[in-house]
Protein backbone atom coordinates (compact mmCIF):
# COMPACT_ATOMS: atom_id res chain seq x y z
CA UNK A 1 0.00 0.00 0.00
CA UNK A 2 1.49 3.01 -1.21
CA UNK A 3 -1.44 5.50 -0.16
CA UNK A 4 -0.91 7.56 3.16
CA UNK A 5 -4.06 9.13 5.34
CA UNK A 6 -3.89 10.35 9.34
CA UNK A 7 -5.54 12.35 11.63
CA UNK A 8 -3.40 15.75 12.00
CA UNK A 9 -4.73 17.56 15.11
CA UNK A 10 -4.16 21.51 15.85
CA UNK A 11 -4.05 22.36 19.05
CA UNK A 12 -2.83 25.13 20.55
CA UNK A 13 -4.30 28.37 22.75
CA UNK A 14 -6.98 30.84 21.75
CA UNK A 15 -6.09 32.90 19.40
CA UNK A 16 -2.99 31.24 17.37
CA UNK A 17 -4.68 31.20 14.60
CA UNK A 18 -5.35 27.49 14.37
CA UNK A 19 -8.46 28.07 12.02
CA UNK A 20 -6.34 30.50 9.66
CA UNK A 21 -3.89 27.36 9.15
CA UNK A 22 -6.50 24.74 8.79
CA UNK A 23 -8.36 26.88 5.88
CA UNK A 24 -5.08 27.76 4.10
CA UNK A 25 -4.03 24.24 3.80
CA UNK A 26 -7.28 22.58 2.89
CA UNK A 27 -7.73 25.61 0.48
CA UNK A 28 -11.53 25.98 1.57
CA UNK A 29 -12.98 28.34 3.52
CA UNK A 30 -13.96 25.66 6.98
CA UNK A 31 -13.89 27.37 9.98
CA UNK A 32 -14.92 30.91 10.70
CA UNK A 33 -11.68 33.11 11.47
CA UNK A 34 -12.23 36.44 13.80
CA UNK A 35 -10.05 38.45 16.41
CA UNK A 36 -12.28 37.35 19.46
CA UNK A 37 -10.96 34.39 21.86
CA UNK A 38 -13.33 31.51 21.47
CA UNK A 39 -14.40 31.93 18.23
CA UNK A 40 -13.84 28.06 17.04
CA UNK A 41 -16.49 26.27 19.70
CA UNK A 42 -16.73 22.56 17.80
CA UNK A 43 -14.05 20.39 16.47
CA UNK A 44 -13.76 20.85 12.46
CA UNK A 45 -12.36 18.60 10.60
CA UNK A 46 -10.76 19.89 6.93
CA UNK A 47 -10.12 16.97 4.42
CA UNK A 48 -6.65 17.61 2.05
CA UNK A 49 -7.17 15.29 -0.32
CA UNK A 50 -4.70 13.88 -3.34
CA UNK A 51 -4.35 10.81 -5.49
CA UNK A 52 -1.78 9.60 -2.96
CA UNK A 53 -2.79 10.93 0.61
CA UNK A 54 -5.52 11.87 2.55
CA UNK A 55 -4.74 14.19 5.41
CA UNK A 56 -7.73 15.23 7.57
CA UNK A 57 -6.84 18.05 9.90
CA UNK A 58 -8.78 19.05 13.33
CA UNK A 59 -9.30 22.82 14.02
CA UNK A 60 -10.12 22.85 17.63
CA UNK A 61 -11.22 25.24 20.19
CA UNK A 62 -8.13 26.71 21.50
CA UNK A 63 -7.41 25.32 25.29
CA UNK A 64 -8.95 26.85 27.50
CA UNK A 65 -10.10 26.30 31.97
CA UNK A 66 -13.58 25.73 31.67
CA UNK A 67 -16.04 27.94 33.03
CA UNK A 68 -19.63 26.11 32.49
CA UNK A 69 -21.10 23.12 30.29
CA UNK A 70 -20.09 24.51 26.78
CA UNK A 71 -17.08 25.30 27.95
CA UNK A 72 -16.26 21.74 29.68
CA UNK A 73 -17.59 20.21 26.05
CA UNK A 74 -15.00 22.46 24.11
CA UNK A 75 -12.23 20.95 26.46
CA UNK A 76 -14.08 17.54 25.65
CA UNK A 77 -12.67 17.91 22.03
CA UNK A 78 -9.21 18.61 22.71
CA UNK A 79 -9.03 15.53 25.13
CA UNK A 80 -10.72 13.32 22.19
CA UNK A 81 -7.71 14.84 20.01
CA UNK A 82 -4.92 13.97 22.33
CA UNK A 83 -5.70 10.43 21.96
CA UNK A 84 -6.68 10.09 18.37
CA UNK A 85 -4.04 11.82 16.38
CA UNK A 86 -1.56 10.40 14.02
CA UNK A 87 0.50 13.67 14.31
CA UNK A 88 0.04 16.71 16.66
CA UNK A 89 0.34 20.56 15.13
CA UNK A 90 1.20 22.35 18.14
CA UNK A 91 0.57 25.80 17.47
CA UNK A 92 1.60 28.76 19.33
CA UNK A 93 2.20 32.53 17.88
CA UNK A 94 5.74 34.54 18.05
CA UNK A 95 5.92 35.91 21.35
CA UNK A 96 3.82 33.18 23.41
CA UNK A 97 5.36 31.72 26.42
CA UNK A 98 2.37 29.74 28.27
CA UNK A 99 1.36 26.61 28.46
CA UNK A 100 -0.56 24.11 30.26
CA UNK A 101 1.43 21.26 31.31
CA UNK A 102 -0.80 18.61 31.22
CA UNK A 103 -1.61 19.00 28.06
CA UNK A 104 2.21 19.27 26.57
CA UNK A 105 2.43 16.69 29.30
CA UNK A 106 0.11 13.88 27.04
CA UNK A 107 1.57 14.79 23.58
CA UNK A 108 5.62 14.40 24.77
CA UNK A 109 4.42 10.77 26.64
CA UNK A 110 1.85 9.78 23.34
CA UNK A 111 5.03 9.03 21.13
CA UNK A 112 3.11 10.73 18.24
CA UNK A 113 5.17 13.33 15.98
CA UNK A 114 4.93 16.44 16.75
CA UNK A 115 5.66 19.68 15.05
CA UNK A 116 6.00 23.33 16.77
CA UNK A 117 4.01 25.34 14.46
CA UNK A 118 5.13 29.45 15.48
CA UNK A 119 2.65 31.09 13.37
CA UNK A 120 2.75 35.13 12.75
CA UNK A 121 5.88 35.49 12.25
CA UNK A 122 6.02 38.63 9.84
CA UNK A 123 4.75 40.64 12.74
CA UNK A 124 8.13 39.74 14.94
CA UNK A 125 12.22 40.15 14.78
CA UNK A 126 14.12 37.56 13.26
CA UNK A 127 16.28 37.44 16.34
CA UNK A 128 12.71 36.19 18.76
CA UNK A 129 11.72 33.55 16.35
CA UNK A 130 15.36 31.99 16.75
CA UNK A 131 14.97 32.61 20.92
CA UNK A 132 11.15 30.66 20.32
CA UNK A 133 12.50 28.14 18.38
CA UNK A 134 15.39 26.79 20.87
CA UNK A 135 12.08 28.03 23.51
CA UNK A 136 9.65 25.49 22.17
CA UNK A 137 12.65 22.91 21.38
CA UNK A 138 13.28 22.74 25.09
CA UNK A 139 9.26 22.38 25.79
CA UNK A 140 8.75 19.37 23.15
CA UNK A 141 11.73 17.62 23.14
CA UNK A 142 12.72 16.00 19.56
CA UNK A 143 9.79 17.83 17.73
CA UNK A 144 10.65 19.87 14.72
CA UNK A 145 9.80 23.52 15.25
CA UNK A 146 8.58 25.62 12.10
CA UNK A 147 7.94 29.03 11.70
CA UNK A 148 5.00 29.96 9.28
CA UNK A 149 2.42 33.04 8.42
CA UNK A 150 -0.54 31.18 7.99
CA UNK A 151 -2.08 34.15 6.63
CA UNK A 152 0.39 34.73 3.81
CA UNK A 153 1.06 31.12 3.71
CA UNK A 154 4.64 30.83 4.45
CA UNK A 155 6.39 28.37 4.87
CA UNK A 156 3.17 25.98 4.42
CA UNK A 157 4.48 24.24 1.54
CA UNK A 158 7.62 23.39 3.79
CA UNK A 159 5.08 22.37 6.35
CA UNK A 160 2.71 20.16 4.55
CA UNK A 161 5.41 18.48 3.20
CA UNK A 162 6.88 17.43 6.55
CA UNK A 163 3.27 16.14 7.55
CA UNK A 164 3.32 13.66 4.66
CA UNK A 165 6.68 12.80 5.38
CA UNK A 166 5.49 11.70 8.68
CA UNK A 167 1.53 10.53 7.86
CA UNK A 168 0.92 6.69 8.09
CA UNK A 169 0.15 4.48 5.72
CA UNK A 170 -3.36 3.65 4.76
CA UNK A 171 -6.33 3.78 2.97
CA UNK A 172 -8.40 7.10 2.73
CA UNK A 173 -11.25 7.32 5.84
CA UNK A 174 -13.32 9.77 4.30
CA UNK A 175 -14.95 9.70 0.46
CA UNK A 176 -11.67 11.49 -1.61
CA UNK A 177 -14.54 14.46 -2.83
CA UNK A 178 -15.59 15.34 0.83
CA UNK A 179 -13.36 18.17 2.54
CA UNK A 180 -14.75 18.47 5.66
CA UNK A 181 -17.11 16.17 7.74
CA UNK A 182 -19.48 19.24 8.96
CA UNK A 183 -23.04 19.59 7.21
CA UNK A 184 -24.00 22.11 5.05
CA UNK A 185 -26.39 23.62 7.72
CA UNK A 186 -23.60 23.74 9.96
CA UNK A 187 -21.57 26.22 7.76
CA UNK A 188 -23.89 28.50 7.19
CA UNK A 189 -25.03 28.31 10.88
CA UNK A 190 -21.22 29.63 11.68
CA UNK A 191 -20.97 32.05 8.88
CA UNK A 192 -23.73 33.49 10.72
CA UNK A 193 -22.08 33.27 14.23
CA UNK A 194 -18.84 35.07 12.55
CA UNK A 195 -20.71 37.78 11.78
CA UNK A 196 -21.96 38.48 14.90
CA UNK A 197 -18.39 38.14 16.33
CA UNK A 198 -17.51 40.55 14.32
CA UNK A 199 -19.78 42.78 14.79
CA UNK A 200 -21.17 42.75 18.22
CA UNK A 201 -19.14 44.15 21.34
CA UNK A 202 -18.91 43.30 24.58
CA UNK A 203 -20.41 39.99 26.09
CA UNK A 204 -23.06 39.58 23.18
CA UNK A 205 -20.51 37.01 20.52
CA UNK A 206 -20.26 34.69 23.67
CA UNK A 207 -23.64 34.93 24.62
CA UNK A 208 -24.95 33.69 21.37
CA UNK A 209 -25.09 30.39 19.56
CA UNK A 210 -27.21 30.04 16.37
CA UNK A 211 -29.49 27.07 15.46
CA UNK A 212 -31.03 26.37 11.63
CA UNK A 213 -34.61 25.67 11.71
CA UNK A 214 -34.80 24.77 8.03
CA UNK A 215 -32.22 24.47 5.04
CA UNK A 216 -34.49 23.61 1.42
CA UNK A 217 -32.34 23.83 -1.56
CA UNK A 218 -33.87 24.32 -4.90
CA UNK A 219 -32.21 24.35 -8.62
CA UNK A 220 -31.40 28.31 -8.48
CA UNK A 221 -31.96 29.24 -4.26
CA UNK A 222 -31.33 27.94 -1.15
CA UNK A 223 -33.61 28.95 1.52
CA UNK A 224 -32.38 29.40 5.16
CA UNK A 225 -34.32 29.76 8.01
CA UNK A 226 -32.28 30.73 11.35
CA UNK A 227 -32.65 31.29 15.53
CA UNK A 228 -30.09 33.51 17.17
CA UNK A 229 -30.23 32.16 21.07
CA UNK A 230 -29.12 35.09 23.12
CA UNK A 231 -29.11 34.70 27.10
CA UNK A 232 -31.24 37.97 28.39
CA UNK A 233 -33.41 40.14 26.86
CA UNK A 234 -31.45 42.92 26.46
CA UNK A 235 -29.10 41.33 24.60
CA UNK A 236 -31.98 40.40 22.16
CA UNK A 237 -32.70 43.70 21.78
CA UNK A 238 -28.91 44.80 20.72
CA UNK A 239 -28.31 42.07 18.36
CA UNK A 240 -32.20 43.22 16.36
CA UNK A 241 -30.89 46.82 16.54
CA UNK A 242 -33.27 49.95 16.28
CA UNK A 243 -35.41 49.26 13.51
CA UNK A 244 -33.63 45.80 12.63
CA UNK A 245 -30.84 47.79 11.52
CA UNK A 246 -28.38 45.61 13.27
CA UNK A 247 -29.64 42.18 12.46
CA UNK A 248 -29.94 43.08 8.90
CA UNK A 249 -26.52 44.02 8.39
CA UNK A 250 -25.70 40.57 9.97
CA UNK A 251 -28.16 39.19 7.83
CA UNK A 252 -26.69 40.94 4.51
CA UNK A 253 -23.01 39.91 5.18
CA UNK A 254 -24.09 36.31 6.32
CA UNK A 255 -25.97 35.88 3.05
CA UNK A 256 -22.65 37.09 0.82
CA UNK A 257 -20.46 34.73 2.69
CA UNK A 258 -23.03 31.65 2.19
CA UNK A 259 -23.83 32.52 -1.66
CA UNK A 260 -20.33 32.27 -2.23
CA UNK A 261 -19.31 29.02 -0.57
CA UNK A 262 -22.67 27.37 -1.67
CA UNK A 263 -22.48 28.78 -5.29
CA UNK A 264 -26.23 30.22 -5.16
CA UNK A 265 -28.67 32.54 -4.42
CA UNK A 266 -29.20 32.04 -0.58
CA UNK A 267 -32.98 33.87 1.16
CA UNK A 268 -31.60 33.94 4.60
CA UNK A 269 -34.06 34.41 7.35
CA UNK A 270 -33.15 35.20 10.89
CA UNK A 271 -34.98 35.52 14.32
CA UNK A 272 -33.88 36.07 17.80
CA UNK A 273 -34.78 33.99 20.69
CA UNK A 274 -33.79 34.07 24.66
CA UNK A 275 -33.09 31.49 26.11
CA UNK A 276 -31.24 32.20 29.56
CA UNK A 277 -29.26 28.67 30.54
CA UNK A 278 -28.49 27.61 26.93
CA UNK A 279 -24.60 27.34 27.53
CA UNK A 280 -25.25 24.72 30.39
CA UNK A 281 -28.06 22.99 28.75
CA UNK A 282 -27.51 19.57 27.94
CA UNK A 283 -30.51 19.84 25.59
CA UNK A 284 -29.94 22.93 23.63
CA UNK A 285 -26.05 22.25 23.55
CA UNK A 286 -26.65 18.87 21.64
CA UNK A 287 -29.27 20.69 19.69
CA UNK A 288 -26.46 23.08 18.70
CA UNK A 289 -24.54 20.16 18.02
CA UNK A 290 -21.94 19.30 21.22
CA UNK A 291 -22.32 16.11 21.32
CA UNK A 292 -19.16 14.27 23.38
Amino acid sequence: MNHKAGFVNIIGNPNVGKSTLMNALVGERLSIITPKAQTTRHRILGILNDEDYQVVFSDLPGILSPGYRLQEKMLGYIETALTDADIFLYMVEAGEKAYKENVVTKINNSGIPVFVVINKIDLSEQTLIQEQIKRWQQVFPGAEVIPVSALHRFNLDKLLSLILNKLPENPPYYDKEDITDKSLRFIVSEIIREKVLLYYKQEIPYSVEVAIDSFKEGPDLIKISAWIFVMRETQKMIVIGQGGKALKKVGTEARKDMEAFLGKKVFLEMNVKVSKDWRDSDRLLKRFGYEN
